[in-house]
């Protein structure tokens, strides 16, 4: 068995302890119900035999009826312990699936910033769905199948045995035979499975892609060339699903070819112990109705365990993630962050995404409490990375980040988030209402607090006019609001937060210059008392902080305030004269 099969049972197994007692009730009275329904048939033989007897019905009548009551509470007791089973199964099963959709949920969002702008979306959660979907078949096909096969098959094999030795022993060696021969047909099958699985991702990551994008299919009418696209992977996935479908239905011929031989030799060889007087009719009864249970048992057993393994197939992806550990995490001997004045150390710090790609090379600089910092630099140069650095969505490479003389590879990821407040170039909104969305930035406020925050942020301007107003959804990711509109949300929710220390990245890029001078005053109430590092491209943002950075491939090229950058003629001086006036020269 694969490593990662093994993986996907443990996973399977972790969460169903929990629940062991009532695994193992449902798993005992499933297996009651499988073992009575092998010992009814004894009682139809003795029927049957009594009808052919050739006595009188006066005689036969009452020991007629007599049978027909124990094959009632024979009956009615597989019907009791099976409603059980269903019952306990009814609980079970939805709760071990609920709980791996919270294991998922919990590992998944502990993952990096970097894993998550690796992967699509859409294919993420497609591959939460096929886990907990696997459980369900792993689990319905242990208990409503192979468990109840196993038990009938070893009943049915031990009283052929005692009453027809020769009929048990050909049942015996076409079993191993079967059950051998399906077994390697399975593994096989499994590795069809696995690619018809991937095409699967591949299909639906391009999906969830083109209408993630779908207005850039829009204004660049490219609907034609991204149908192909989709087309080669939807034909790829047909000639795989085709190829294992082809599969199955050959192992199915097979089996029913298998299904024949037996039947025939059973039926020649109870004949000729008939006719020898070694067997009644009664025992004709009894052994076709045993070769009806196998036959059923085992015609399900191949596409079940089929099916079964293509889940495991399915599950295997998500398993991985599981498995994957998380990049950046908390030291087992990490603290909480305690921010007494807010000051910001970035001492020798390093950073790649790749061995071959230095993004942030040797870079200092101290941000005394309080102070408000820029930093600018062309694009590429490394800004937006510092950001991801300081929250600590990547861990450095080397150097280090310090808050208040705390390593903040140190200290709690949640406590350090805690601390800093941060509005982003391009906010992302959940499809919930405008309050909900603002109170994220702290969920226990109330609803004037909100609102208190969302008029410092002058959101109040547009959220007045809508019909709806705080209760208005804002749809997938904020896509009905404006840009503008998304990036005021984003300020309400860092005054809300309140945080000792702010980080802007181009905060107002998305504002006409009207709102933006009110935001500005917004923001610089928002900045009092607070450690401020502001991440710009419009220079004109930025010229009334008390410092400006200039950073230039990974590394701190230039330093001072506006008017000293202005005078010293370097890199800042151009970028600024190229927004001032390159448009116009």
């Amino acid at each position: 068995m694969k490593a990662i099969t093994k993986q996907t049972y443990l996973v399977f197994w972790q969460h169903v302890r929990r629940y062991r007692l009532l695994f193992w009730f449902i798993v005992l009275s499933i297996a009651a119900g499988a073992a009575l329904s092998v010992v009814v048939p004894l009682y139809y033989k003795d029927f049957f035999n009594l009808l052919a007897g050739g006595q009188g019905p006066a005689v036969i009548v009452p020991q007629l009826l007599k049978l027909i009551g124990i094959i009632l509470l024979f009956n009615m007791g597989i019907w009791l312990v099976y409603r059980l089973g269903t019952f306990g199964n009814n609980y079970f099963q939805p709760r071990v699936m609920a709980d791996i959709q919270d294991t998922c949920f919990d590992y998944l969002h502990q993952h990096s910033f970097g894993f998550f702008i690796n992967r699509f979306v859409g294919a993420l959660v497609r591959k939460v769905g096929r886990l907990t979907r696997a459980l369900e078949e792993v689990t319905d096909a242990i208990y409503w199948n192979l468990l109840p096969m196993g038990v009938r098959l070893l009943l049915v094999l031990a009283v052929v045995f005692v009453y027809y030795p020769t009929i048990g022993a050909i049942l015996f060696v076409w079993l191993v035979t079967y059950l051998s021969l399906n077994y390697a047909l399975t593994l096989k099958k499994l590795k069809l499975d696995e690619a018809a699985a991937a095409a699967d991702t591949r299909v639906t990551a391009y999906l969830a892609d083109t209408i993630t994008n779908q207005s850039n299919l829009k204004v660049f009418t490219a609907l034609p060339e991204e149908r192909l696209g989709f087309g080669q992977v939807t034909q790829e996935q047909f000639s795989l699903t085709k190829r294992s479908w082809d599969f199955d239905a050959t192992v199915e011929a097979v089996q029913a070819g298998l299904m024949f031989m037996l039947e025939f030799l059973v039926f020649y060889i109870g004949v000729s112990l008939w006719q020898r007087g070694q067997v009644t009719v009664g025992d004709f009864v009894l052994v076709q109705t045993y070769l009806i249970q196998v036959f059923d048992q085992l015609w399900g057993f191949g596409r079940v365990v089929r099916r079964m393994y293509r889940s495991l197939a399915d599950a295997e992806e998500m398993v991985e993630i599981l498995n994957t550990p998380h990049q950046v995490q908390d030291l087992p001997e990490a603290r909480p962050l305690q921010v007494t004045a807010g000051e910001v150390v970035f001492q020798d710090v390093r950073f790649t995404y790749t061995n071959s790609r230095e993004v942030i090379s040797n870079f200092n600089l101290v941000a005394a409490p309080g102070e408000k910092v820029g930093i600018v630099g062309p694009s590429g140069a490394g800004k937006s990375t510092l950001v991801a650095l300081i929250f600590r969505f990547f861990d450095v490479t080397s150097g280090g980040i310090f808050i208040d003389g705390q390593n903040i590879s140190q200290v709690t990821q949640d406590s350090l988030r805690q601390n800093i407040g941060l509005v982003p170039q391009d906010p992302v909104l959940f499809h919930r209402t405008l309050l909900e969305n603002i109170r994220y930035g702290r969920r226990q406020a109330s609803e004037q607090e909100v609102r208190q925050a969302a008029h410092l942020a002058h959101c109040d301007e547009f959220i007045d006019r809508l019909p709806e107003g705080y209760e208005t959804y804002v749809g997938e990711r904020g896509i009905k609001l404006s840009g503008g509109e998304r990036q005021r949300v984003a300020i309400a929710r860092a005054i809300l937060k309140n945080a000792p220390i702010l980080v802007l990245d181009e905060a107002t890029s998305s504002l006409d210059s009207q709102t933006e001078s009110l935001i500005q005053d917004a923001l610089s109430n928002l900045m009092v008392n607070k450690t401020t590092i502001v991440i710009a491209h419009r220079l004109s943002t930025i010229m009334k902080l008390d410092r400006i950075i200039v950073v230039h491939a990974g590394m701190v090229h230039e330093v001072g305030s506006h008017r000293q950058l202005l005078k010293h003629g370097g890199l800042y001086k151009k970028l600024w004269e190229l927004q001032v006036g390159g448009f116009i020269s």
